[in-house]
């Protein structure tokens, strides 16, 4: 992965977290689920992203 890339999900992914825990200290139990689940989601869509690159750079070229 480039690292403008990952500082891009590394940046999104903890604006995330911090609005989780904006939302908690507000007391907006459904923002702090929609969030968490927006969160869960944008990470692992990161791991998805890292391993399908790293699979074409690995990929053997006929």
């Amino acid at each position: 992965m480039s690292k403008p890339l990952a500082l891009l999900f590394a940046v999104v992914g903890t604006l995330l977290l911090a609005c989780i825990s904006l939302f908690i200290a507000l007391r907006e139990p459904w923002m702090v689920l929609l969030f968490s689940l927006i969160s869960l989601g944008f990470i692992g869509y990161g791991f998805v992203t890292k391993a399908k690159m790293r699979r074409r750079k690995n990929t053997p070229s006929e």
